[in-house]
């Protein structure tokens, strides 16, 4: 292992590649000239103040943070992996805080932290706060949601809110979910899905119907946002 990788696997290192993630991102920010698409469902939530739940795929997570109005703290589940580390302190920088540990699939992540993270989140949302989370991460299958995220809602009766934010010039990264790296002086879509409620009776045979549509519900923004900025979803 070179020297150079070993300096970034570091938390020192670590920390200096979130920040310049950060400072990048407020780059590409500040040059794309934004349509905001059914953003009345987020300020609708907010204007309330219950909790919710803000899901996005993983691929566009890059964007996420300039969606976020505050000044209400977004509490951001990360994975316990090594990119994991590298999103909360990119994140941090957005005043956002880090929630560890990852949406439970019942043929996985049993020791990543997935059922402490279940409980602090139902916490955040009952005391009112909102989260966010990748339902297809930390590693996939791309843009296949996790049945966490159907039991979250229905643990704590918060809603789901789909979004994807997209900017037109990006590079695709050769990696499971295909990660989106937002290029500057563009024009970018934030796309909103109308708030989806998990009934807190919903059964077994009911939870596969109820995770479809979630599911179906957040690709259909991700493939709006996709044609608004005019790029292949």
């Amino acid at each position: 292992m070179g020297l150079g990788k070993r300096f970034f696997g570091t938390p020192l290192g670590r920390a200096l590649v979130g920040f310049t993630a950060a400072q990048y991102v407020r780059l590409v920010n500040r040059t794309t000239t934004w349509q905001v698409t059914n953003g009345n469902f987020l300020d609708n939530l907010l204007a309330q103040g219950t909790g919710f739940i803000l899901i996005t795929w993983h691929g566009s997570l890059m964007m996420t943070p300039v969606g976020w109005p505050g000044p209400k703290p977004l509490h951001v589940l990360v994975s316990r992996h090594g990119d994991g580390e590298l999103v909360a302190h990119a994140m941090t920088r957005f005043g956002m805080v880090m929630v560890r540990g990852s949406t439970h699939r019942e043929d996985r992540d049993h020791d990543k932290g997935g059922a402490a993270a279940m409980r602090k989140l139902v916490a955040l949302l009952k005391d009112g706060q909102a989260v966010a989370l990748t339902p297809d991460g930390p590693r996939g299958p791309e843009r296949s949601l996790s049945d966490g995220v159907v039991t979250l809602a229905r643990l704590s009766g918060a809603p789901i809110l789909p979004v994807t934010i997209l900017t037109a010039r990006h590079r695709l990264l050769r990696s499971w979910d295909h990660f989106r790296v937002a290029l500057p002086f563009s024009k970018g879509a934030m796309v909103f899905g109308e708030p989806i409620i998990v009934d807190r009776l919903l059964d077994d045979d009911r939870k596969e119907t109820k995770r479809l549509e979630v599911e179906v519900a957040l690709n259909a923004v991700t493939d709006q946002a996709h044609h608004l900025v005019g790029s292949v979803a």
